[in-house]
């Protein structure tokens, strides 16, 4: 299994395909690298997932790696808080993000 992915040696790479921003409750962001074997999460150091409590943020972060895709998932417990079963293919909700519009 390779190493930890950290968000500085990404930034070295100069580009980097697709990325994926998990948010959780809304108010927590976590942010995956797809460098063409499969999604890696992002660390900010070796101990500490790189995190943030706003889209703003991560959006900002993510521009300065310069991705081709950026993608917003939400996954929802609906079925969950509602006594269904869990589904076998999931439920998450795949958005594409723009970085272009974070700067005014």
């Amino acid at each position: 299994m390779a190493g930890k992915l950290l968000y500085d040696d990404l930034l070295k790479k100069g580009s980097v395909p697709r990325m994926v921003v998990e948010s959780y409750d809304l108010c927590l962001y976590q942010c995956f690298a797809d460098l063409g074997e499969g999604e890696r999460l992002v660390w900010k150091t070796a101990t500490k997932t790189l995190t943030t409590h706003n889209l703003t943020a991560m959006r900002e972060k993510l521009a300065k790696l310069k991705p081709a895709e950026v993608c917003l998932r939400q996954s929802s417990a609906f079925d969950e808080m509602i006594g269904q079963p869990s589904k076998t293919d999931g439920n998450a909700l795949l958005i594409p993000l723009s970085l272009d519009s974070i700067f005014f």
